[in-house]
């Protein structure tokens, strides 16, 4: 792979569940880096009528991100955005129809019944390739009443772009998880849409990673300080972190951990089978066609609402890394849990109710909060080691490491709780996964590389700028 040796400039907004950044990504020939330049808050908010994100705030975060990043870095070259999957808000007449949804409102389960009573999720599954989620894009419409009189909706990260820029599209990978996309065509199912009765003049033209979106409006380019392009990247948070994850070979399995885990492999071809449907597997769509065979993983959740509800009782922040090394030499043979019980997945009270389906089990969750977080750590680990171990069954692979990407490869405990529950190596980094993926997509589709530079030459750099920590199992 060659690369241009003068450093080049771009910015990715990266927004995530609980958080959002925008950073500058400077890449050359043996450099890959970032600096961010905003950070700020997300999540969900309580309104009279259900859980929403405050899509303004958001909004008004990124545009004083990027006008900072250009203050900073006059040659950026052009913007990518990526953001968490499913949700979307609707437009009529070029404004929305309300704040998003959250995925964690209720509502979203209401459509479940409405769309198997007319699509089994048996057939479901052959045409989308989904695993189940209550809040999978074509629930949450089937159960939305503005869609009547919408015009158009727009998945996050492409709602985002449509603000900066005026111009409507779906950008592949982000499509992929609304469960409306054909898992062997990768176009709309319109066909399924009408069934469902989503109306198919809602969704937009279908666009590629690298594939420009459109330019600054003016109004935002004069509040930014310079009219750029918006390039398309693999819009779908996790399928940018996988442009970073530096898989060797097919025999890499990856976790990309923040809020959620999303634990699986990288195919050529999904796998279609009864056992995958059963096992909870689902076929998203990453960069340049491959497909993230993944099962979604309740990753750092758990311990963040944990933590949130201790500072909430004891009205003062929590000091994580101090908990962290208590819980690092809290006693063996806690409880493990199951990680993905449903009643865990809503925000509240979480100790109490992660106590409650210890209890379930016929153990006693630790009183100590240094061993309660262990337990929650080697629980999350369980479930990543767990959903490895079948991925690799279901797809015929056998597995001889695990890249660990993301915010959770910063947890130490977790890295090597996941080494020792799966007898397989870790390899934990990059951290910043996710943006340095959207910076290389667009570096590629700005000739920053040669035209066919391979997802493999991409890794290669990442790997030589961002050497990952071993965690070898000790057990």
């Amino acid at each position: 792979m060659s690369a241009t040796t003068t450093p080049r400039a771009f910015a990715a907004v990266d927004l995530g569940a609980t958080s959002g950044r925008v950073m500058i990504g400077r890449v050359g020939a043996d450099l890959l880096e970032l600096e961010q330049v905003a950070r700020f808050p997300n999540g969900p908010v309580q309104r009279a009528d259900g859980l929403h994100w405050d899509i303004e705030a958001l909004m008004e975060h990124v545009v004083e991100g990027l006008a900072e990043a250009v203050r900073r870095e006059p040659s950026i070259e052009s913007i990518g955005i990526d953001t968490w999957a499913v949700d979307y808000g609707l437009l009529q007449g070029g404004a929305l129809r309300g704040e998003p949804f959250h995925y964690r409102d209720e509502r979203g389960a209401r459509g479940v019944d409405f769309v198997h009573a007319r699509v089994p999720f048996a057939e479901l599954y052959a045409r989308n390739g989904l695993q189940f989620l209550p809040f999978t894009t074509l629930y949450q419409l089937a159960a939305d009443d503005r869609a009547a009189e919408a015009e158009a909706a727009l998945l996050v990260p492409d709602l985002v772009a449509h603000r900066l820029t005026g111009v409507r599209v779906a950008e592949r990978t982000n499509a992929s998880t609304t469960g409306l996309l054909g898992v062997h065509d990768r176009e709309w199912d319109v066909a399924l849409a009408e069934r469902i009765g989503i109306r198919t003049d809602l969704l937009p033209a279908l666009i590629d990673p690298g594939q420009r979106i459109g330019r600054l409006l003016p109004v935002v380019a004069a509040r930014i300080g310079a009219d750029l392009p918006v390039v398309a990247v693999g819009s779908h948070d996790t399928a940018s972190a996988v442009v970073a994850a530096p898989l060797a070979s097919p025999s890499a399995a990856y976790i990309s951990c923040g809020t959620w885990g999303l634990v699986g492999l990288e195919l050529e071809a999904p796998v279609l089978t009864d056992a995958a449907r059963d096992a909870g597997f689902t076929h998203e769509l990453g960069v340049d066609g491959r497909i993230r065979f993944l099962h979604n993983v309740t990753g750092l959740w758990l311990l963040t609402e944990t933590v949130r509800a201790w500072a909430a009782e004891d009205g003062a922040p929590i000091d994580l890394p101090e908990l962290l090394e208590r819980a690092a030499a809290a006693e063996p043979g806690l409880p493990v849990f199951d990680a993905n019980d449903p009643s865990l997945s809503a925000p509240g009270d979480m100790p109490a109710r992660i106590g409650a389906v210890v209890r379930a089990t016929g153990a006693e969750p630790p009183r100590d909060r240094g061993a309660f977080v262990r337990m929650v750590v080697e629980s999350i680990a369980q479930a990543f080691a767990d959903a490895i171990g079948t991925a690799a069954e279901l797809a015929g692979r056998t597995i001889d490491e695990i890249h660990l990407i993301g915010g959770g490869s910063l947890n130490r405990l977790l890295c090597q709780a996941t080494a020792d529950r799966s007898g397989l190596p870790v390899l934990a980094g990059p951290v910043e996964a996710t943006a340095l993926g959207n910076v290389l997509v667009q570096a590629r589709a700005a000739g920053v590389f040669g035209a066919d530079t391979t997802l493999e030459e991409l890794r290669e750099l990442v790997l030589r700028t961002h050497p990952p920590v071993r965690y070898a199992p000790r057990r």
